[in-house]
């Protein structure tokens, strides 16, 4: 009897031992919940790139797994009210990073479906985050990227409002890490240059390219270059807050 009872002991042990190999190996799970700005895109839509899908890529491979959630034309409210936020969490599992990036369609007026009054939007915002952390996951707010948008006399400017304030306030209320997307762009947005900067973004001549047919004028969309200037912003921000995830950065 002594003798089986030990070989449970070593039994229960050695699965114990297994599951927490098997969870160490896991790779680390980034949620991203946002905009068209942060979505993957679809062959037709191409070259448009969403920089979340720049973001994988700037970690040591096997480490880290990206869950791009995003989707065009999303704001908070529109993310819960078609249940995609019920289903992001659903799958969070304890140690998770949920990315949480909102504002450019919580700002539209015009759009009811999408719009998102200022004092809702700190409402969803302080949900999710109480939401990740019910989880056992870690939430990070994102302040929204900025629009290229300069005025005749060359002079940046900005779109977005009382929005990224917000997300600021909601982050320092609740303790969450912030990655201020909002500042850092307009810096290299600036840096670029009211011409150069267009290389940023979704500009196409007519003819240039067969998705685009008669050409595209879009300053609010990234094109590869701007996704992957995004994208380093959004790893700077990781180093920024000490976030563990740092580790698993490329050098």
């Amino acid at each position: 009897m002594f003798v089986v009872f030990i070989k449970f002991l070593i039994l229960t042990a050695a699965i114990g031992l297994m599951c927490a190999t098997l969870i160490a190996q896991r790779p680390v799970t980034i949620f991203l919940a946002g905009d068209s700005t942060m979505a993957a895109k679809q062959p037709d839509k191409r070259p448009e790139t969403g920089w979340g899908e720049k973001l994988e890529v700037r970690f040591l491979p096997g480490k880290v797994k990206v869950e791009n959630r995003a989707i065009n034309g999303r704001s908070t409210k529109s993310f819960i009210a078609e249940g995609r936020w019920q289903a992001l969490t659903d799958q969070i599992k304890k140690g998770d990073y949920v990315f949480i990036q909102f504002g450019h369609n919580d700002e539209s007026k015009d759009k009811g479906e999408r719009y998102t009054p200022p004092e809702e939007y700190q409402k969803n915002l302080i949900r999710f985050v109480e939401d990740v952390r019910a989880k056992g996951g870690k939430p990070v707010l994102m302040t929204p990227v900025m629009r290229r948008r300069f005025d005749k006399d060359g002079k940046f400017y900005d779109t977005h409002g009382e929005y990224p304030g917000i997300a600021r306030a909601v982050a320092r209320e609740y303790k969450a890490p912030l990655i201020d997307m909002h500042r850092s762009s307009e810096v290299v947005i600036v840096k670029y240059g009211v011409e150069d900067s267009k290389k940023l973004f979704l500009q196409l001549r007519p003819g240039e390219n067969p998705n685009y047919p008669n050409g595209v004028d879009d300053n609010t969309h990234f094109s590869p270059l701007g996704a992957d200037e995004m994208a380093k912003l959004a790893v700077e921000g990781i180093r920024e807050n000490k976030l563990k995830l740092r580790k698993y950065l490329k050098k």
